[in-house]
């Protein structure tokens, strides 16, 4: 039962939309009607610039550390892991917005920081480097969930598991994403400061 609580508390952990109520407080309306209409940073950077996406990112990454600490003072590692994967299925799929969110890359960086930083450090650099030599976060971010997998289960084949359902999640919402990539239609990045 003790399991049970730590992912229902982690999965609504998840599912509240730190970016559309960034985007409310700071007057950029209603998030899901402007830009792409997703609630993740790269929208909130193409409304509100990149201190607010910023903002929007860390915020996105800290629900999810807070359900892998929750899994991990119950259960340890492999429920911590499984508590981030429910939090990331709650900022795709919260219940306050009818299961539409964002697609979670925000949430497995705070996943990856709180299992094992030198994962966290990279999968960040890899994105950094896919997404700055190509212009494409998206195609950066394919990459990171690719690439998750293996070094789960470097750590233990529970924490793989987990890491593996997380990217198979992440590459799913991501799915229109990769068909622009395929089709040469994808946006690239725009840096904006302020807005």
């Amino acid at each position: 039962m003790l399991y049970v609580f730590a992912i229902i508390c982690s999965y609504l952990l998840g599912s509240v939309p730190m970016g559309l109520l960034l985007a409310r407080l700071a007057g950029k309306g209603d998030l899901r009607k402007v830009g792409s209409g997703n609630i993740g940073a790269t929208n909130v950077m193409r409304v509100g610039g990149l201190r607010l996406a910023g903002l929007t990112w860390m915020l996105d990454m800290i629900k999810a550390v807070a359900a892998v600490v929750i899994g991990m003072y119950f259960g340890g590692v492999a429920l911590g892991a499984w508590c981030g994967f429910a939090a990331i299925v709650g900022h795709c799929y919260p219940v306050w917005l009818r299961f539409r969110g964002g697609k979670g890359i925000s949430s497995l960086f705070g996943v990856l920081l709180a299992i094992s930083p030198v994962s966290f450090a990279t999968c960040g650099i890899m994105w950094l480097i896919v997404a700055l030599a190509s212009g494409y976060s998206s195609l950066g971010a394919v990459v990171v969930f690719c690439f998750m997998p293996i070094l789960g289960f470097c750590i233990s084949t529970s924490v793989g598991w987990a890491f593996l359902a997380i990217g198979a999640l992440c590459l799913w919402r991501h799915r229109a994403n990769i068909g622009r990539l395929v089709r040469g239609e994808e946006s690239v990045i725009q840096w904006k400061w302020k807005k």
